[in-house]
């Protein structure tokens, strides 16, 4: 039997507590080995670390690739690599309430790289009792059929694939009902016969008997083992459908872009905000007051409205919080998480149209200069560059979002740094206005402080993204 998970002198703490301690385990092809113990003892952040999705003090974790090659997934000095195809349930379902049954089976489905089409999909929904609630979505679920799903998905990687995998599954049988249960234990010893590893963390006694191995944590971090044997099982499983090119981040882009498309909330809380400070400038500004206060405060408020609609926390932040899917799909992604995130949860629609409209909105005030359409054709620049800036906000929200990581409650300050790439914008547009535009790169020269805004709002991102672990 070949290893499928390795783990070596593993040592986790929660602030001061030491929570595991020199932990060596693995786990190995064809066997389903059952985490049991109080709450609290550590057998969720055994399972979930070794999926790394936790910080480690000690010791170095690594899962066999589909090479057959032992390939690192997490270690104490902050190195993370990407997990291999495999199947997760977490204790919280790990799903968004928007999704649709079927759009999440097969997203699992995409990301663990099996083949599948819609009669597969219908036959693995029709095991576990959804396959006529296919085209609802998740929040129409009752608990019990959201639980089927949430374990499903944990396991159809697995059982689509001609290949061991690994399986981790945290408390699968909490909420089920007595048939799913049953079924359960019926495909955790149909997949172990078939080469796969389970790693399960339960209190179940009827899903302990259907273990190889039971490693009981007691208080004192102390683990002791109980070997079950059980002949190879005969249950009828679906038959795997064949391997098919990962697709991990058009994936998360695609369901990001579903779940917005259904219910356009990132959308309207960044478009309203900004709708309403134009209001404002066109309700409480008048002529007179924009020529007083001279081309500064006009070019500030035609990037205003821009810049507020991206600086407003995303909405993808509230759907990972749902049921913890956004630590579903950290598991599946890996270290470029929180990169692909940053992007997607930025707004890309907005600041350019928003910038745009400021200008027609002040223009209307009577600011009328002979270049005027020379001004107008240059406003794209500073939109895209607010691109980085909304990047950068994101990445800082996302942080700030996560408060398992180093100085993530302070990060939020640095949004405050964000208003330094606004200012060179409107410098540069001040620019533009009073002498057109020049592609010089002296400091003096819109393209300097346009580059020098680009550049500020990279680092920030940059920073917020690749801070490390705590």
């Amino acid at each position: 039997m070949l290893p499928l998970i390795q783990i070596s002198d593993l040592d986790i703490h929660r602030g001061n507590r030491l929570i595991i301690s020199e932990m060596n385990f693995e786990l190995f092809e064809g066997e389903v080995v059952a985490l049991v113990g109080s709450n609290g003892c550590g057998k969720t952040t055994l399972l979930e670390s070794s999926a790394g999705m936790h910080a480690i003090s000690s010791g170095l974790i690594s899962w066999r690739n589909e090479g057959f090659e032992m390939k690192l997934v997490r270690d104490s000095e902050g190195r993370r690599g990407s997990l291999p195809p495999m199947g997760l349930t977490l204790q919280k379902n790990g799903m968004s309430g928007e999704e649709t049954i079927e759009e999440r089976l097969t997203t699992v489905l995409a990301v663990s790289g099996c083949h599948y089409d819609s009669t597969k999909v219908s036959q693995l929904l029709n095991y576990w009792g959804l396959e006529h609630r296919k085209s609802d979505r998740i929040s129409q679920l009752s608990g019990g059929l959201a639980r089927r799903l949430a374990v499903l998905s944990g396991l159809a990687p697995a059982v689509m694939s001609e290949k061991p995998r690994a399986i981790l599954l945290d408390e699968p049988s909490e909420g089920l009902d007595e048939s799913a249960r049953e079924l359960l234990v019926d495909w955790l010893r149909a997949l172990a016969s078939k080469g796969h590893g389970v790693i399960l963390a339960t209190h179940d006694p009827q899903i302990m008997l259907a273990a190889d191995r039971i490693m009981e944590f007691d208080e004192k971090r102390g683990v002791s083992v109980k070997k079950q044997k059980h002949p190879l099982s005969n249950f009828d499983l679906p038959k795997p459908s064949g391997n098919a090119k990962i697709s991990k981040i058009s994936s998360l882009f695609h369901w990001a872009y579903r779940m917005e498309k259904r219910n356009p909330i990132d959308t309207i809380s960044r478009f309203i905000p900004s709708i309403l400070a134009l209001l404002l400038i066109h309700t409480l500004i008048n002529e007179d007051e924009i020529s007083v206060a001279g081309p500064d405060f006009v070019a500030a408020m035609i990037l205003l409205p821009s810049f507020i609609s991206v600086v407003i926390p995303p909405a993808l932040i509230s759907r990972y919080a749902e049921e913890n899917c956004g630590r579903w799909w950290e598991a599946v992604i890996g270290p470029k998480f929180r990169t692909f995130s940053s992007i997607i949860g930025s707004s890309i629609i907005l600041p350019l149209p928003l910038i745009y409209i400021s200008w027609l909105v002040i223009t209307d005030f009577g600011v009328q200069r002979e270049d005027l359409g020379a001004v107008s054709s240059w406003l794209w620049l500073p939109g895209i560059v607010m691109f980085s800036v909304a990047i950068a906000a994101s990445a800082l929200h996302l942080l700030v979002s996560d408060l398992r990581r180093v100085g993530a409650s302070a990060a939020s300050l640095l949004l405050l740094v964000l208003v330094w790439p606004f200012l060179e914008l409107v410098d540069a547009l001040v620019m533009i206005m009073n002498d057109g535009m020049s592609f010089g790169f002296s400091l003096d020269e819109p393209l300097s402080m346009i580059f020098l805004s680009f550049s500020v709002s990279i680092l920030v991102w940059a920073i917020s993204v690749y801070l490390p672990d705590s």
